[in-house]
């Protein structure tokens, strides 16, 4: 009997905490409410897709925790 040549290959691994590239529709809601925030008026439809693109694909920021105040008798 011979053997199947047929090996499995993994699926390539997105490292932990990989975002997702953002979605066409993504950006374009998101170009769309830059737009609206403008107040819809005349401006660089290009500009306001490139700023999605670069908002959705940045890294959330984590909220930075607050520093304890500590004050000493004399």
């Amino acid at each position: 009997m011979a053997k199947s040549s047929k090996t499995a290959t993994p699926a390539p691994r997105k490292p932990r905490g990989a975002k997702a590239e953002p979605t066409h529709e993504q950006i374009a809601q998101r170009a769309y409410e830059i737009y609206l925030e403008r107040g819809a008026t005349a401006g660089d439809p290009m500009q306001d897709w490139l700023r999605a693109e670069l908002e959705l694909a940045a890294p959330a920021k984590k909220p930075r925790s607050k520093s304890k105040v500590i004050t000493f008798a004399a």
